[in-house]
């Protein structure tokens, strides 16, 4: 059994208890509806696929073709009438054709920015555990939650931290809430293969007589002095029914960046180099180079109408701004339709554009002389159109089982994700939620 088997054997182990050890309230005091009335679990999965033609490993060109498969176990465990411990676990395997191309020449084909290498440097395995405390105040109006979570895979690790705080007034049809998270991640830097001889300052050499092209290829290369990441998270939320069927929202947040905020491995060409090859792939010139902070803001809003009782609608808008340049509108909108007292189903439509940051550069535009540069497309100028389409079943009575705990919904979807840089993506998801009975 390995480590993560072992932690879903004993979280189950410990709902088996928190279950068994319910006791039975004391009828002799005043009643108190609880928060969380029962043990629920939440079983989550998604298969993602994407695809595209400009890769930020191979410097905004190349196959950007990945699969990722995640499953998460969400536990919420109530301590008392007022306290709520929650336990989230997850796991996310993928296989990259992009990022196997941090060393292109390990596979037993010929390199090609175009065709994924077979090396180890193609598929990765991302763990990540989370837990949360909540506690409500007797009349309900105030609610705080403390949270802390790790998260790692082969060449990051993050730990992050934080706290909330909600205020309900005017009858509960206000909402006010505030929270804070600090991330401090680490990098382990990984580097494109045919840089790392050149990492340390020296003079290096990579396959030289397999060089096409510049055959006096001599990156000036410098390894990152700097592998930490830390990021500093707030906001700010405010909540409000304006009428029996319309409520609105509004949400203010804010990150501050610091560290080390280029990827590594992600390669740039100069078009004041030429060019070098081994076998069909270009050599890097360099990797991307961002500054070492980020100062991120995004105002949002949000408005849910219900339309009878078979129709409603959610519309969301945020406008979003950071100081490297990228302005960015997403607008979006989901309605949700009542089929039956157990049946949902809900298409959407998401639109989203943004402006290129101040330090992109496409395949072989960026000077050696410039001191930021990426080729990165996801800091590119772009349009992006989403559509997809989701179904819930509830099952009111809970009548289907698994142990001690009664089937109360299935949440399926699928998402359909294209942007005018000739790159696409798709996600199924599928959720179920258990309750104890």
């Amino acid at each position: 059994m390995n480590s993560f088997q072992s932690f879903l054997a004993a979280i189950f182990f410990l709902v088996a208890l928190s279950v068994c050890g319910q006791q039975t309230p004391d009828t002799t005091n005043d009643y108190k509806k609880r928060v969380l009335e029962t043990t629920e679990i939440d079983f989550l999965s998604s298969y993602y696929a994407q695809d595209g033609d400009n890769a930020a490993v191979t410097g905004g060109i190349g196959t950007e073709e990945l699969t990722d498969i995640t499953g998460t176990i969400v536990v919420s465990v109530p301590l008392t009438d007022d306290d709520v411990l929650t336990i989230d676990a997850g796991v996310s395997a993928y296989t990259s054709a992009s990022s196997s191309n941090v060393n292109p020449f390990d596979g037993s084909g010929p390199a090609d920015s175009f065709v994924a290498s077979s090396g180890a440097s193609q598929a990765d395995t991302w763990v990540n555990l989370k837990g949360a405390y909540s506690h409500s105040s007797d009349n309900r109006n105030d609610m705080w939650s403390a949270n802390a979570s790790v998260s790692s895979e082969y060449d990051y690790f993050s730990l992050g931290f934080g706290g909330s705080y909600t205020k309900l007034f005017n009858e509960k049809n206000t909402e006010l809430s505030l929270y804070a998270n600090i991330f401090l991640d680490r990098w382990k830097a990984i580097y494109p293969s045919e840089l790392r001889p050149f990492g340390t300052g020296g003079i290096g050499s990579f396959r030289a007589s397999e060089i096409m092209g510049n055959t006096d290829y001599n990156p000036n290369f410098t390894e990152f002095d700097n592998e930490n990441r830390n990021s500093y998270a707030i906001g700010l939320g405010f909540s409000q029914i304006l009428h029996r069927k319309i409520q609105g929202s509004l949400a203010l947040d804010v990150v501050q960046q610091q560290g080390l905020l280029s990827t590594p491995f992600q390669r740039v060409y100069f078009s004041d180099i030429e060019d070098a090859f081994v076998e069909n792939f270009q050599l890097a010139d360099d990797v991307e180079r961002l500054p070492d902070s980020r100062f991120k803001v995004a105002l949002g809003g949000r408005l849910n109408w219900y339309l009878n009782e078979r129709v409603s609608a959610r519309t969301f808008y945020r406008y979003y701004f950071d100081d490297w340049g990228i302005k960015s509108h997403t607008a979006s909108i989901e309605l949700p339709v009542k089929l039956s007292d157990t049946f949902t189903i809900y298409p959407s439509y998401r639109f989203y554009q943004q402006t290129a940051a101040d330090y992109f550069y496409a395949y072989e535009t960026a000077l050696s002389t410039e001191e930021f540069y990426t080729s990165d497309y996801d800091l590119s100028e772009y349009a992006a159109n989403q559509f997809g389409l989701g179904a819930s079943y509830t099952d009111i009575f809970t009548k289907m089982h698994l142990w001690k705990f009664g089937l109360k919904s299935i949440d399926l979807k699928f998402y359909r994700y294209d942007r005018n840089t000739r790159f696409n993506s798709s996600i199924l998801t599928a959720g179920f939620k258990f309750v104890s009975y």
